[in-house]
C-alpha cells in the first residue's frame, strides 16, 4: 500500500535535500561545540552557525545578524519573548486563532497579574485588524499573533496589525510557525519587534531547532528566560547583555543548525514564490475535489485567497477520528485529527469540541497524491 504524508502542518516530511547529509557531516567530521574552542573544527562550526544567522536574515529581510537567536522550537521562542516581556499589571492582545504556544504562556502569566484580551476573528478565521483598537488599554504592552492558522490556513493581515502597534507604541510579536518558508516575510514591512520561527515545518529542516529575530529596542528590555554558560565573559557570574549571548545560554543544537542551514539554502535556491505556487496549486485541486462531497464541511476559507496549503474538514454525520484512522489504515494517508493544540481557533471556526481532520500539503507532494486522497476520502466516507 502506498503512503502519502499530508501532515506537514505538524512537521514537514520529507526534509529538504541536503539536510540529513549536513547533519551527518557535522556529527561524523566536526562534532565540537562553538564559542568554546580555539581549534579548526570549532571555527568551522562557528562559521556555519553564523552563516545560518545570515541566511535567516536574508529570508526575513532582517539586518541584525547578532539579533537572530536560536532556540529549540517556536514554542520556546514564544515563551522567551512573552515571559521575558510581560510583567504584572501589563496587558497583551491576541487573536482568537492562536495556538497554545501563545495562549498557554499567557494564561500562566495571568496568575501573576498579567491581563489579556482576545480579538475574535470571523467564522473563516479572518481578522479585522481595526478591531484591535477596541481592546487597547493604557497598560497594553504587546500584541502577540499568529501569522496563519495551523487549523484552517487563514493568513492574518499582520501588516495592518503592525501599523496599529507602531502607531500606539505597542510591541508586536509574530508567531510565524505556519508561514516561514511559505510566505515572503519582511520583518520591517510587518513592523515587527520580534518574529518567532521553527525549523521543522515550512523551513523543511529538522526538529529541535527554531529561534526568533528581535529588534534592538525589544532585546534591550527583555529578560533572559534561560541563563548560564555562553563561552563569553566567563569571569562574570551574570548573563552577558550583548547579543546573541543574552538569550543563548548553554550548548546550542548544532546538528540542528547544520540541518537548518542546508534547508534554508534549498528554500532560497528554489524560491519562496515557487514553493507557494506549487503548494497552492495542490490545494486548489484538493478543494475542488472535496467541495463536491456533500458530507464534508470545510473549516475556514474555501478559496485560495490569503491562505496557506492547510485545510481542515469536519464530517458532522461521521466520527472524524474514525475516518482519519481509516484513511491511514486502508489507504496510507497520514493526516492530523483533533483540536491541533488550538481550541480557541476551533471555537472560532465552529468545530469545537469535535475538531477536524487536517490535510497539510508540502512542496514535495504531487497532483497524483491529491487525486488519490480525494478518491480515498470518498471511499472512506461511504464505507
Amino acid at each position: 500500500m502506498r503512503e502519502i504524508y499530508l501532515d506537514n502542518g505538524a512537521t514537514s516530511f520529507p526534509k529538504a535535500l541536503g539536510v540529513a547529509e549536513s547533519m551527518y557531516n557535522y556529527l561524523i567530521n566536526i562534532g565540537c561545540n562553538v564559542n568554546r574552542g580555539a581549534y579548526k573544527t570549532s571555527f568551522e562550526a562557528e562559521n556555519v552557525v553564523y552563516e545560518t544567522r545570515e541566511l535567516l536574515c536574508e529570508l526575513f529581510n532582517f539586518n541584525r545578524t547578532e539579533n537572530v537567536i536560536f532556540t529549540k522550537n517556536v514554542t520556546e521562542s514564544l515563551n522567551v519573548l512573552i515571559k521575558g516581556l510581560l510583567k504584572p499589571g501589563d496587558h497583551v492582545i491576541v487573536s482568537s486563532m492562536e495556538h497554545n504556544a501563545v495562549i498557554r504562556p499567557i494564561n500562566s502569566l495571568v496568575k501573576k497579574g498579567v491581563e489579556f484580551s482576545r480579538v475574535i476573528c470571523n467564522k473563516e478565521g479572518v481578522l479585522n485588524p481595526d478591531d484591535i483598537y477596541g481592546y487597547i488599554k493604557p497598560n497594553t504592552k504587546a500584541v502577540v499573533m499568529t501569522h496563519a492558522s495551523n487549523v484552517c490556513g487563514t493568513i492574518l493581515d499582520l501588516k495592518r496589525v503592525g501599523s496599529i502597534c507602531r502607531e500606539r507604541g505597542i510591541y508586536f510579536i509574530i508567531d510565524a510557525a505556519q508561514t516561514a518558508g511559505f510566505l515572503d516575510i519582511d520583518f520591517n514591512e510587518l513592523m515587527a519587534d520580534a518574529i518567532a520561527f521553527t525549523g521543522h515545518k515550512g523551513l523543511l529542516g529538522p526538529q529541535g531547532i527554531g529561534g526568533f529575530l528581535i529588534s534592538d529596542e525589544l532585546a534591550a528590555i527583555l529578560d533572559p528566560f534561560i541563563e548560564g554558560g555562553t563561552g563569553s565573559l566567563s569571569d562574570k557570574e551574570i548573563q552577558p547583555e550583548y547579543m546573541p549571548d543574552k538569550f543563548e545560554a548553554g550548548t546550542l543544537n548544532i546538528p540542528g543548525i547544520y540541518g537548518l542551514n542546508a534547508a534554508l539554502k534549498y528554500i532560497l535556491k528554489e524560491g519562496i514564490s515557487s514553493i507557494k505556487e506549487k503548494e497552492l496549486f495542490l490545494l486548489e485541486h484538493f478543494l475542488e475535489g472535496i467541495l463536491n462531497i456533500p458530507q464534508i464541511k470545510i473549516a475556514g476559507k474555501k478559496d485560495l485567497i490569503d491562505r496557506t496549503a492547510v485545510v481542515s474538514i469536519d464530517l458532522p454525520d461521521s466520527d472524524n477520528a474514525i475516518i482519519a484512522y481509516n484513511l491511514y489504515n486502508d489507504y496510507g494517508i497520514m493526516t492530523r485529527c483533533g483540536l491541533h493544540c488550538a481550541p480557541s481557533a476551533h471555537q472560532t471556526l465552529g468545530t469545537f469540541p469535535q475538531g477536524t481532520i487536517r490535510f497539510s500539503f508540502s512542496y514535495f507532494n504531487s497532483l497524483d497524491d491529491v487525486r488519490y486522497t480525494i478518491d480515498a476520502i470518498n471511499k472512506a466516507i461511504r464505507s
